[in-house]
């Protein structure tokens, strides 16, 4: 029996379950892929553990609804949540779903390499959380206030325009802060800032 890693593929576009499976395969992983969120559900229960990269945009049912599904299943595996429309909107649906990162098509190789080991971190600890409330709690305290109110226009799933006009500055200046606020919690993507707020029980 193999001890190479499972990751269980869904996407509903060939092309990308061909290309992303190769590179995965080379890349030392043993790979499942299903042409649905649908397929997978069906075969989810005798699936062997792995970590799940999930498309958003399907026919039948899409990303979210799958998680939610997976969820409902009481199936624990770690998901990864790809889309080729990436919106900070899904973005926040999906974390609070329960994913672990969030993937925009084309992804970076590098990126997902390394959102897959956290995946297969978070099955060998068992549930332990990316950042412990106290220190996700330090590291938001460390915003200023306004870096803290575009933080939970984020966490509303808002972009940048909506947010800006509802602090009542410019679409530039939001920009600025979310930059200083992403540098400040150390956090390198949207989705690692979204972890530290949740952690943190910042709400919107």
């Amino acid at each position: 029996m193999s001890d190479r890693k499972r990751i269980h593929l869904v996407d509903d576009e060939e092309s990308v379950r061909r290309s992303t499976s190769f590179m995965l395969r080379t890349a030392g992983y043993d790979v499942d892929t299903y042409p649905s969120g649908v397929a997978f559900l069906d075969k989810v229960q005798g699936a062997r553990p792995g970590c799940i990269l999930l498309d958003v945009r399907m026919p039948e049912m899409d990303g979210i609804e799958v998680q939610a599904e997976l969820a409902k299943r009481g199936v624990k595996l770690p998901v990864i949540v790809l889309t080729g429309h990436g919106d900070v909107g899904t973005a926040v649906a999906a974390m609070k779903g329960g994913a672990i990162d969030f993937l925009e098509k084309p992804f970076d190789r590098d990126a997902l390499m390394e959102a897959l080991e956290r995946g297969f971190e978070r099955m060998e600890e068992g549930e332990v959380a990316v950042a412990t409330q106290a220190e996700a709690t330090r590291r938001i305290a460390s915003l200023s206030p306004r870096e803290q109110d575009v933080l939970r226009g984020l966490v509303r799933g808002h972009p940048n325009k909506t947010i800006a006009y509802d602090l009542g500055i410019s679409p530039r200046t939001v920009e600025v802060h979310r930059a200083n606020a992403m540098a400040k919690l150390e956090a390198r993507s949207l989705s690692e800032a979204l972890r530290l707020a949740f952690a943190a029980g910042l709400d919107g």
